[in-house]
């Protein structure tokens, strides 16, 4: 069976293969729904915000060029339905927990205790950031692309980005101490 990579699938999507999404979608829906959901703590929104990333992938598809890196496409079209959300429900909260999978190991009550406290501070300190810091932090520590990708999604320069990036940990850094 021959192999395509990312940019090759869009691009049989782009000519009307739309069958050729079904990889794509294998390979990122995960992803972004992970991503969505660090940014709306919602697990409902998350999952339609991320299926409407998908919808718009098929709708805007006769847009797509090839200079760009499927991924960075994907992730400017998932911030602006994101941004789209975010304008259209600014003052919706969500009573999210993350629940963890559970796991089998020798670790004591009381460290599962403290590691719980860290985590919910670090969540707390990551909802005092603006959408932007928390958007940027998403992107690069929990999405994990580069700060080049970053910059094709957002339109910033990569210097930028890494100002940003850097000035939204120390933002975070701070919260999180104040917090702890």
């Amino acid at each position: 069976m021959e192999q395509f990579n990312d940019e090759q699938l869009m691009q049989k999507v782009k000519n009307g293969d739309l069958d050729s999404l079904a990889p794509l979608f294998e390979k990122y829906h995960v992803r972004l729904y992970n991503f969505f959901l660090r940014l709306t703590q919602n697990k409902d929104i998350s999952r339609d915000l991320t299926q409407n990333v998908f919808r718009r992938i098929i709708s805007y598809r006769k847009s797509y060029d090839n200079k760009w890196k499927f991924k960075s496409w994907m992730y400017q079209i998932a911030r602006n339905v994101h941004l789209k959300h975010y304008q259209e429900n600014k003052f919706l909260r969500s009573d999210f927990h993350e629940t963890d999978k559970l796991e089998v190991d020798s670790k004591s009550a009381l460290e599962e205790m403290d590691m719980e406290s860290k985590k919910s501070t670090l969540y707390e300190a990551l909802n005092q950031l603006s959408p932007e810091q928390r958007e940027l932090l998403e992107l690069s520590r929990f999405q994990g692309l580069k700060y080049q990708e970053i910059s094709e999604i957002t339109g910033s320069s990569v210097t930028a980005i890494k100002v940003k990036v850097h000035r939204a940990m120390h933002k975070l850094r701070e919260l999180y101490f104040e917090l702890a």
